[in-house]
């Protein structure tokens, strides 16, 4: 009977350390926002970023990609993550069921909305959005470039969180400073299935905003058996703003002209 208890303690103790824990802290400005505790090692890469209590502090995010005439523009609502993306011919939102698609001249809009309309917010707002619910934290083997190391941490998700609970990202961040260096992940949106075609971005430079730090530049590498190997292209941010305020619903719902998209 005591090795059972004590089985079951380690089991429980394994359990806390990989999975957050809910709890709450009072801001400076007396509103009460949620803050969980973490495992050590995911902890101290939001901490590196300006903490991730600093982060729950905001409601909305804008920001821009650089395009050679005008630049993709991304609003995005935190706590819901309500979103509208304007490209020069289409608007591209959710407003929080639904995914709509408007076109603003006769050019086809060729991608899958469904999986483009948070896909650049997702990989902009980390390593915030690992402090998402439902996430599970695990060590990974690291990764090496150009003669460096960089330590590893495996993403996964509980069945049903998001719309592809099978993809897997491995943050991997520099073991002196805890800040993050490169993101791998799988995409499972089209197949379904899980895989372990880890696709590579180096988060080239960073910069300060309200605080936190967040990428200015990323990097998509080529890759071979698991490790990045030689650049392929860069995307750069611009204007990034960081609101306390909720953004309003009215710049997320799908207007008359709009497609539904099912």
């Amino acid at each position: 009977m005591k090795n059972f208890l004590f089985t079951l303690l380690c089991l429980s103790l394994f359990c806390s350390c990989n999975q957050p824990i809910k709890s709450k802290t009072t801001t400076a400005d007396s509103q009460t926002v949620s803050v969980q505790h973490y495992p050590d090692n995911i902890e101290n890469i939001f901490d590196a970023h300006g903490g991730i209590a600093t982060w729950n502090t905001f409601k909305g995010l804008y920001f821009e990609i650089d395009k050679p005439t005008i630049n993709d523009r991304y609003n995005v609502a935190l706590k819901s993550r309500k979103s509208l993306i304007q490209y020069e011919y289409h608007e591209l939102g959710f407003d929080g069921e639904n995914v709509w698609l408007k076109d603003l001249d006769t050019i086809s809009y060729t991608s899958n909305p469904k999986f483009l309309y948070n896909l650049m917010f997702y990989f902009y707002a980390m390593p915030f959005v690992l402090g998402d619910d439902g996430i599970r934290y695990k060590d990974s083997d690291p990764i090496h470039f150009e003669g460096k190391e960089y330590p590893g941490i495996k993403i996964s998700y509980d069945a049903g969180v998001g719309t592809s609970s099978d993809d897997e990202y491995i943050i991997y961040f520099n073991a002196d400073t805890h800040k993050m260096e490169w993101l791998a992940y799988t995409v499972t949106f089209f197949s379904k299935e899980k895989s372990k075609d880890y696709h590579f971005i180096k988060y080239s430079e960073w910069e300060t905003v309200e605080g936190l730090t967040l990428p200015k530049t990323l990097s998509w590498y080529n890759y071979e058996n698991g490790q990045p190997t030689t650049k392929r292209n860069d995307l750069h941010f611009l204007n990034v703003r960081l609101s306390v305020k909720e953004p309003s619903d009215d710049l997320f719902k799908a207007v008359d002209s709009t497609t539904i998209i099912k």
